[in-house]
Order: C-alpha cells, then structure tokens, then sequence
C-alpha cells in the first residue's frame, strides 16, 4: 500500500541540488504536490488531488511544511547509542536519518571492539552487541534494530592498534600490508571511507607516509578519506591541510576534513586551493563556538595515553608518576593549540564516569578544583583515575567563531552538516541535540546566509554523493524515501550550553525508507534504519564551483 505525503506549501526542493534554479528549487513550485511512496522509494510527484488516496497506508499532511530529504550527520559519535531512543528522538527531531560513525581513527570494528571501548568510553560508549566480525558484522548490527541508518569508516587508529599494539614506532613494511589488507577488507564489507584522528593515539604517532599508504586502498575503491587532522585547526591548519594534500597526491584518494573550524578566509582558501590542484575535497563543521572530547587527550602526554589503561592509571596514581605529570608535563599544556594559561576556566565537566563526582558536571575543571580545595591538575588527575579515564569535557576555544563567522564557513559550497555529536554526559555538548536544526535556524531563517535548497545540499545531498550513500539525498521518483517535513516558523534549536539536553523543535514527522519513524514529534516504534553499504554507482561528489 501506498503513502501519500500530502504537501500544501509550495516549496519542495524536488532533487537538494545546491545550485538548482531558485524558482524551481528555492522559491518553490507552483502548485501543491502529492508525493507518492512505494515501499521504501519515492514512486512520484504529482499534482495534490490526482492521487487517489483511499486505499492509502499513510497520508501525511504536510500542513504548511517544507519537504527536504532526510538529513546526514557527516560527523558523528553515535556509533554505540544509535539503539537508545533518547538518541534516535535527538536525532529525529533535527531531521537526521543517516548518521556516519566510525569518525577520529577509533571505533569498535575491525577487532573485537574493545580498544574503543576503553580509550573512547567517553564518546563512543560500548556497542550493545557487536563483539567482533569486523566491518560487515557492525553494519549488520544496524539492520532493523534503529529508525535510523548508519554508516560507518574504517577507523586506522584502531587498525593501527591491531597491527602494532601500542607502539609508538614507525609501521615496518609488514605491519603496513597488514594494515592496508585490514582496510581492503573494511572497504569491501561496506565502510564508507577511512578515518583519523591525529590529536588521539595511535593515530598520533602515524606518518604522513604510513597514512598515505593507507589511502592507496580507498582511492581504488572510490571512496574517502576522512581526516581530524594533526596537531589542532585553527593557526596550524595549513600544515594540516599539506599533510591531507600529500596523501591524496600519493594515492590519488578524495579527502574530507573533519570539523574544519578556523577563520572563514583560512576555510575557503584552503579548500578552494586543494580543488584547485585537482584534489576532490569537502569539509563539515558543527555551527558552534566550543569543542568536545575526552579529558585525557589534552591534559595527559599521548606517550602515556597509548598504554593500556591499567597502565595508565598506575602512573597518575603513583606519588612519583603523578609528581613527574605535575612538576613535568602540566606546565606544557599552556600550549596546547586550542587552550592557553586559562585552561582550567576552559574545560567543562560533560562526563564523569565515576559517581562520587556526579556533582562536578557542567562545572569548569577550576571550579570543581577550588570547590575542593585543590589544583586544577591535582583535580584532572584524581577524577581521571576514579573514572579510568572515562570522561568527556566541552572545551572553549581561544579564537571563538561569531554567527557571521559560522554562516561564512558553512555557506561554502563544500561544506557538509557534521554535528561531532557526543551523546554521553549528564551535561554533554548541544551540538548533539541542536546543530542540524541550528542550521537551519541560523544560516537560513535568521540570517539569510543561503536559501532552503542551499540547505537541503548543506545537510543531505552533498554527504550523500560523497559518502555514496545510494539513493538518498534527494526528493525525486526512484529515490530511497528518506524523508522530514519542515516547518520554517518553528524550526530551533533548543540545546545550550547551561540546558545541553533539551531537543530541536520544528520537525515532527520523519520517514526513513518509507516509513513514518517520528510522527507527532514522537517515536513510532518503526525500525526500518539500517547499517548503510557504500554504493558502487559514482556519482557527483560535492560541487566543482568555489
């Protein structure tokens, strides 16, 4: 039986094409429509009153509502909580129906899983049920069991830590074809691409050679390679974007730069400058000022962080360890790229595993530490060990991005929508609950910055060439039926910094594969998602135009 989404506004962007005619995409059709579904696709798009709708499964009002294709979260972390429906309703409620996991180098497969179960317990979380099988068993794990779908990359940090443990050496020439048929296998099982996180270990002790290397199995296989690049963004972002420009020359791979926040100028120049040297590129970038990630990355040496937990936690925990941390390590983090003197007024407590300080969230680090009377490093240390390292903290910036600036960035033509949604924490970062509606909010309705099929590019079409996501990221006959209805007078983001957990607001009715998965601004219960394959079909990746 058919489902009939019954639109009476005149704007439905019929194909998310960013550089559709205006008055075709942007200003709207003429007349109302009715958009027919068969099964899990679009079957047509029609004038409203010739589709006979009595034998109809659904009919769908569209009320005033603006139909987009359902949204991609380029960048996210629900790898392991996609299965809870506070998740899936945060998602939902934004318009995501695809997430892509996998992100920063870390996750559970290849393996067993359980390095990113330790090292990134605080943004991952545990997966409820993959315990090993590789790329094609976590896929599988995904099918029927989410209203939404995942995808997911090959994680070289996790790669690397099959391959070489914990060490912090160069990969010799075994090592490396291990690691390449590791990625090979990945690719063929359905990854969408390879990740990296050159902040967190393993991946911080990898050269630009070995992941150069690595790449040479995504290029063959058209896919991407998705990069958090080296050593922070903003005034080193340059030297990141060398190191992803000589991986690419070497293999010949397209490149995706993950969270790419820096001055808009910094932004633009450089993208524009890889796609002027002929290198297929796109970025994402949440539309917020402050970070997200696990305590121990800035506050504790990689050389540490790479050993097994056990391990580390008898060093900060040893009176002489700690003491060498504090008198040796501690006064260096004043330079940690995205930090300064003040780094204790700059982290915020999101996650703290450890109950006896449940209190301590949405505190800064130096506001906790005085509550205690302690120092900042001392109170680091003591709730890193009671948590075994499982805590996350929000992390303002030193150069802070306005509204103008944001819009700047993410008005690019290669920009995709990438929350960095972390959804662990009593008192997480709103960017999992707030950034695609934020948006849609900030770069649409209030500032004008681009028009609603600009958007519908920004949050679904451009990740779904790139990514080869299939059929999706368009609203035409024959597509997948991946589908949100809008409404542009209540479209907002609710989540805030003080108020993290608070849901989107505007969208209430979300089809995925055809079938009404949030109706009302509720769950249906449905579980049409799926782990989502990479497509053979090469299609257009981000647009060519600066």
């Amino acid at each position: 039986m058919a489902t009939v989404l019954r639109i009476i506004r005149d704007v439905v962007p019929v194909d998310g094409d960013a550089h559709a005619d205006a008055e075709r995409a942007g200003a709207g059709r003429s007349d109302p429509v009715d958009v027919v579904l068969h099964g899990e696709r679009i079957a047509a798009i029609q004038p409203r009153g010739t589709t006979p709708v009595g034998d109809a499964a659904h009919v769908i009002d569209g009320g005033g509502r603006l139909l987009l294709p359902g949204f991609v979260d380029a960048h996210a972390h629900a790898d392991g909580r996609i299965f809870e429906p506070d998740v899936q309703l945060a998602l939902l409620r934004q318009g995501v129906t695809t997430v892509i996991g996998g992100q920063d180098g870390v996750s559970y497969a290849p393996g067993d899983g359980a390095y990113a179960s330790e090292y990134f317990a605080a943004i991952n979380g545990p997966h409820p049920s993959y315990a090993g099988g590789g790329i094609r068993s976590l896929l599988d794990s995904y099918d029927g069991t989410t209203p939404l779908n995942q995808g997911v990359l090959v994680p070289a940090g996790t790669v690397r830590d099959l391959v070489c443990g914990r060490s912090t050496d160069a990969a010799g020439t075994a090592e490396l074809d291990a690691m390449r048929a590791l990625v090979a296998d990945g690719l063929a099982e359905g990854a969408l691409g390879l990740s990296t996180g050159l902040d967190y270990v393993p991946g911080v002790f990898a050269s630009t050679d070995e992941l150069a290397r690595l790449a040479e199995p995504v290029a063959a296989a058209g896919a991407v390679y998705v990069s958090h690049m080296r050593g922070g963004y903003e005034a080193n972002s340059a030297a990141g974007i060398d190191e992803i420009e000589a991986i690419a020359r070497h293999s010949g791979v397209a490149v995706h730069v993950s969270h790419f926040h820096a001055e808009p100028a910094i932004v633009h120049v450089l993208m524009d400058g890889l796609a002027a040297s002929g290198i297929e590129a796109s970025f994402d970038a949440y539309p917020y000022t402050r970070g997200c990630s696990i305590l121990a990355m800035p506050v504790l040496p990689a050389w540490l962080t790479v050993q097994p937990t056990s391990d580390v936690l008898a060093a900060i925990t040893d009176p002489a360890g700690r003491r060498r941390l504090l008198d040796g390590w501690f006064p260096t983090i004043v330079d940690y790229p995205s930090l300064g003197p003040d780094w204790p007024s700059m982290l915020t407590l999101a996650h703290v595993a450890a109950p006896e300080y449940a209190w301590a969230h949405g505190l800064t680090i130096g506001t906790a530490a005085a509550r205690l009377g302690t120092s900042p490093a001392e109170f680091a240390l003591d709730v890193l060990a009671a948590s075994r390292l499982e805590v996350n903290v929000v992390m303002a910036v030193r150069y802070a991005r306005d509204d103008a600036d944001l819009a700047e960035i993410l008005a690019h033509p290669r920009a995709l929508g990438g929350s960095d949604g972390i959804f662990i924490g009593a008192h997480p970062h709103p960017r999992a609950r707030g950034s695609f509606a934020r948006y849609l909010r900030l770069l649409v309705v209030e500032r004008g910055a681009i028009g609603w099929a600009d958007a519908a590019a920004l949050v679904s079409t451009r990740a779904a060439d790139r990514f080869r996501l299939g059929d999706r990221g368009r609203v035409r006959p024959g597509a997948v039926a991946d589908l949100v209805l809008v409404d542009p007078a209540r479209i907002a983001d609710r989540a805030t910094y003080d108020r993290p957990l608070e849901l989107a607001e505007g969208i209430d009715d979300v089809l995925v594969a055809g079938v009404p998965v949030l109706a009302g601004g509720r769950l249906t219960g449905a579980t049409p998602g799926r782990g989502i394959r990479r497509s053979n079909a090469r299609g257009p990746a981000v647009p060519k135009e600066a």
